[in-house]
């Protein structure tokens, strides 16, 4: 059994590679091509692409259920005052960001080390990804300057509010830093529940590469996404707000777990 799942992770990180490489470079050749398409359009057609062709590689099955996604379609990062969208998830895996990106039109922000990763972070960062050290005060003020620059320009940020991955279904206390974001630029804060369908997809306590190993190693893991209804900030303060959308999260990550269980 090790030799079968060492040969599958060693297929699928070769395979990553070359879905990386080959949907970077389309991306680039339709941006120099296209040079009337805003870069923006071409980032949100190819990287949804890279996602799906990735997780469907590492054995990842997602069922998504909610508004756009019902309907087969990407949640538009745009709101209707032409502001970004905030969306905000619980945090449980290495495979939360790929798995976001086939939900909503949508930039990330990730742990910091991943921008110095040979392919990966060149390739985060042309498409528009917002590293932070949680560790340092002055890089999550400037990655909340980047979370403005792309709200106001009609982008989407999705941020996972708790700070940092947990196991299990419960979502923690959220941090005020995307509902103080999102105020800022008048953006819709849009709740996503995640849930996985084995507890090998959680990160813990291990490095990111011994995570995905593990996860890279499994035959198969199905996830469920729920998202929900936009919520408005303009009746709450950011304090109250936070604590609305983690009952939010914790409400769509329970329906999302009793689908994986019906199934």
């Amino acid at each position: 059994m090790r030799i079968i799942a060492s040969l599958r992770f060693a297929a699928r990180v070769a395979a990553f590679a070359v879905n990386t490489v080959v949907c970077w470079g389309c991306l680039e050749l339709e941006a120099l091509l296209c040079r009337r398409k805003k870069r923006i359009t071409i980032i949100n057609k190819w990287v949804p692409r890279w996602a799906r062709i990735n997780l469907w590689t590492f054995g990842v099955k997602v069922e998504t259920h909610g508004p756009f996604a019902d309907e087969g379609k990407l949640y538009p990062a745009m709101g209707t005052n032409s502001v970004g969208r905030v969306f905000v998830a619980n945090h449980r895996s290495g495979m939360d960001i790929p798995i976001l990106f086939t939900v909503a039109e949508t930039h990330v922000i990730s742990r910091h080390d991943l921008a110095n990763w040979p392919l990966i972070g060149p390739g985060a960062r042309r498409v528009g990804t917002l590293f932070v050290d949680r560790s340092s005060r002055r890089s999550g003020a400037s990655v909340l300057r980047e979370v403005d620059q792309a709200l106001a320009k009609g982008e989407g940020v999705a941020m996972f509010p708790e700070g940092t991955a947990h196991p299990g279904d419960e979502v923690h206390p959220f941090r005020t830093g995307a509902f103080n974001a999102a105020r800022r630029a008048g953006s819709e804060v849009v709740p996503i529940g995640l849930a996985y369908g084995d507890d090998a997809a959680y990160y813990c306590v291990e490095s990111f590469m011994g995570h995905i190993k593990r996860i890279a190693s499994l035959r198969r893991l199905p996830v469920a996404v729920e998202i929900g209804e936009p919520l408005k900030l303009d009746n709450y303060e950011n304090a109250e707000m936070k604590d609305i959308a983690q009952q939010r999260v914790q409400e769509l990550v329970n329906r999302a777990r009793a689908r994986l269980e019906v199934h």
